[in-house]
């Protein structure tokens, strides 16, 4: 979810890059608990060996070891997009007062105002660049990190972030996302949750939804994940019949990619090669923007990021990783690839969730209307769709026999650039927290129609659906013609 840059019915604002939800608000209250601070590095598994390992032992305010890591600093790459192509307003520095050990085991990445208004922070990136998961083994890459402690207004701005990109990306700088990026961990505003997102293909749209990626989110249970430490990681694994990432917080795999979901060329160009690891606080861009924008003089300078350990461990078998039990919520599965053409809503008072409902069906609506629809089976579409707009589908049967864990929509937009928005799932009231959500910028067109799957947690029973629109900025955004669910 972090590079390069990028309707105009109601003012601009930046592209959301992430499959987001705005689910996590309502969790920002799970207790708080403070976890050790210098726990070390779990010892290596049966079957695996350590290729890198980074325990951030040294005395306190130095710097990290150069030996295994650089120092990006500025505002862009020489010769890459502004703002690191994400909008993002701090400019990084190798100083200690951004970038430096605490004595006690761990890496401080802090981002610091000055009496301008002026925001610096720090970025750093293994200098290896050859992390790949072996022909039939599998790759772990991991860390055990504390998000900056901040919440509310307080922590307006701030996004930390643990990712892997492609090592074609050093010395180009516009390859993305073709060559691939692997977002273990990000996080924006203080909201208590966890995004990971691969990045691959073509952008805008494109096989991996490009900007959003194909991407997934956990609430971290037990300690927020700023009150506390929790493990963030991802496992690629090439000892699978179809190779997948598989993405972890705290141990539980709640967020799969796999190859088959792509076509092979997509996934071969964004896995044909090693990755770096990247360690960062960025202030302000796309990802906070799409949560109410970026600092502003409530915003409280000076809460780092800390990260205990990155480790990257190698296995040559076909071991997995067992998942274990979720703290709190369902896992989610992959998206599979959605159908182009719509199914027919079946006659009668109820409504199957797994067979489309158009959107125009609606029982009660805010901020919409109808119009005339090109897209295939004709009929109307919701149009003028924006900020706080909603619609709702009473009597939605999800049956019994197993969970809907996908959600798929018919949009279009033609939306200026930097516009776009959420478009959320919400169960039984308005004002439920969201089960999962896509986001929408520029289709190419308000009649240009594309599917979008999300993942969401695991509905069963008869519910009645609210989808919910939801954007940092008033311009209209999406048009909607139909959505089902799937497992």
């Amino acid at each position: 979810m972090r590079l390069t840059s990028d309707r105009g019915r109601r003012s601009a604002r930046r592209a959301v890059i992430a499959a987001l939800s705005t689910m996590a608000v309502a969790a920002a209250a799970a207790a708080v608990v403070t976890l050790p601070a210098n726990a070390a590095a779990p010892a290596v598994p049966a079957g695996w060996s350590q290729v890198f390992l980074d325990d951030f032992n040294g005395p306190s305010g130095s710097g990290v070891d150069t030996a295994d890591w650089q120092y990006t600093t500025g505002t862009s790459y020489p010769g890459g997009p502004a703002g690191f192509g994400t909008g993002e307003v701090e400019t990084m520095t190798a100083n200690v007062d951004n970038v430096s050990l605490d004595g006690a085991g761990n890496l401080r990445i802090t981002p610091r105002r000055d009496a301008a208004g002026n925001w610096t922070s720090g970025r750093v990136e293994t200098r290896r660049s050859d992390f790949q998961a072996p022909a039939g083994g599998k790759l772990r890459t991991e860390a055990r990190i504390q998000m900056p402690n901040v919440t509310g207004a307080a922590a307006k701005g701030y996004w930390p972030a643990f990712w892997m990109l492609g090592a074609p990306y050093r010395g180009n700088w516009w390859n993305w996302p073709g060559v691939g990026e692997l977002d273990i961990l990000e996080n924006v505003q203080g909201i208590n949750n966890e995004w990971a997102t691969m990045h691959c293909g073509t952008s805008p749209g494109g096989p991996c939804n490009e900007k959003s990626g194909i991407g997934g989110q956990h609430v971290c249970a037990g300690t927020t994940c700023q009150g506390g430490f929790h493990t963030y990681a991802v496992e690629w694994d090439r000892s699978t019949a179809v190779e997948e990432m598989r993405f972890y917080l705290d141990g539980f795999n709640f967020h799969t990619v796999r190859a088959s979901q792509v076509d092979a060329a997509t996934w071969t160009n964004a896995t044909d090669h090693g990755y770096f690891i990247i360690l960062n606080v960025a202030m302000g861009g796309e990802f906070p923007a799409a949560f109410g924008g970026g600092p502003d003089a409530g915003t409280q300078p000076g809460h780092p990021m800390v990260v205990d350990y990155v480790s990257v461990l190698r296995s040559t078998g076909g071991t997995s990783t067992p998942p274990t039990t979720p703290p709190t919520t369902p896992p989610t599965t992959p998206p599979t690839t959605p159908p182009t053409t719509p199914p027919t809503t079946p006659p009668g008072g109820g409504r199957d969730a797994y067979s489309a409902i158009q959107a125009e069906s609606y029982d009660g609506q805010a901020g919409t209307a109808k119009e005339t629809t090109t897209d295939t089976g004709g009929g109307q579409d919701l149009t003028t769709i924006g900020n706080g707009d909603w619609a709702l589908y009473k009597g939605v049967d999800f049956g019994t026999a197993g969970a809907a864990t996908q959600f798929h929509g018919r949009v279009a937009s033609g939306a200026a650039g930097g516009v776009s928005g959420l478009v959320e799932v919400r169960l039984d009231s308005r004002t439920s927290a969201p089960i999962g959500s896509f986001a929408v910028a520029g289709t190419g067109g308000w009649q240009s129609w594309k599917t979008v799957p999300a993942n969401i947690t695991g509905v069963t029973g008869k519910h009645d659906v609210y989808l919910t629109f939801t954007s940092g900025q008033p311009a209209d955004y999406v048009n909607l013609n139909w959505f089902d669910f799937g497992h």
